[in-house]
């Protein structure tokens, strides 16, 4: 297999307008392909927007009319899988020959998930996994997935599966990637903190595999004069500052980390780098103990209402 180019974007929404960031989104895609980017990768929440520093007005115990206003317009702003933001994106892909991986803010009925979604230039959406625990108070605004959304997708130039922000902290979660033979580990995220820098490495190391993080940089003054932010900007004027990522298997960077600039970082690699890495470690084969530690993932869905007959 030859090595392929591949690409990791980074920049922000245009918040709480999904319509105008599916369009920047199309545009980007094309952008990749121009550097020859087989592979883009988006930050998480892009196409529908990460509320960094808002509260929606809940203390323990009640919720504001206040905050019950800013959830709606939230709400409105996330998109349906088969509705037309993800449809244009997907035309993108298709038109540049580029598999894309984007940060979606998913509405299905009176519920958003945080939501990272596998499109195929010949296919279309291939793949859709829903963030399996929210972080802190993400909790009160989006739903948990399930295993049913561990996706792993073959590309042609590689195993693709996605792992959102702080699900890439949880042992188990990345033990069940790696058990499915992921060789482009995705991690779609807003952590901009420098020690993401260090868990990135480590999971390439860990992983024996090609990761790569994208990160959204938005400044503040995108989101608006009237958006209540708990948090303040950086001296730069970013919300979200970047800090997104291309490493190999040996855990070395390829390109980035870049800050406090919108990006399109590429590199090339190549999966059959691999079995020099797994010769002396592969976590889900020779390295791991299955007398001792047994890990057991349940990949049904989990609905919450089940209509039979």
């Amino acid at each position: 297999m030859p090595a392929t180019t591949v690409a990791v974007v980074q920049t922000g929404s245009v918040p709480f307008d999904p319509a105008a960031t599916a369009t920047r989104v199309a545009g980007l895609i094309g952008d990749c392909a121009a550097r020859g980017a087989k592979l883009a990768v988006f930050p998480e929440a892009l196409l529908g927007t990460y509320p960094k520093g808002l509260r929606f007005g809940a203390p323990v115990g009640t919720r504001t009319e206040e905050g019950r206003a800013e959830f709606a317009r939230y709400f409105a702003g996330a998109v349906d899988l088969d509705g037309p933001e993800l449809a244009q994106i997907a035309e993108a892909s298709a038109a540049h020959g580029v598999f894309t991986v984007l940060g979606i803010i998913e509405r299905s009925g009176g519920t958003l998930y945080c939501t990272a979604v596998h499109i195929d230039p010949a296919a279309g959406i291939v793949g859709t996994h829903r963030k399996l625990m929210p972080t802190g108070s993400e909790r009160l605004i989006w739903g948990f997935g399930d295993g049913s959304t561990l996706t792993v997708n073959d590309t042609g130039f590689g195993k693709l599966g996605s792992v959102i922000c702080w699900e890439n902290y949880m042992p188990l979660l990345r033990q069940a990637m790696y058990a499915q033979g992921v060789e482009l580990y995705c991690a779609p995220t807003v952590d901009d903190r420098d020690t993401w820098q260090h868990t990135m490495s480590h999971i390439a190391l860990e992983g024996r595999c090609f990761v790569l993080s994208a990160a959204q940089a938005i400044r503040a003054d995108a989101y608006g004069d009237d958006y209540a932010s708990a948090l303040e900007p950086d001296e730069a004027g970013y919300l979200i500052r970047g800090g997104s990522v291309i490493l190999d298997p040996a855990g070395q960077a390829l390109a980035g980390p870049v800050y406090d600039e919108e990006a399109i970082l590429t590199a090339e690699v190549d999966v059959a780098q691999r079995p020099g890495r797994t010769f002396d470690f592969d976590p889900a084969g020779h390295y791991a103990r299955p007398d001792v530690f047994r890990l057991s993932v349940d990949t049904r869905p989990k609905p919450s209402v089940v209509f039979e007959g």
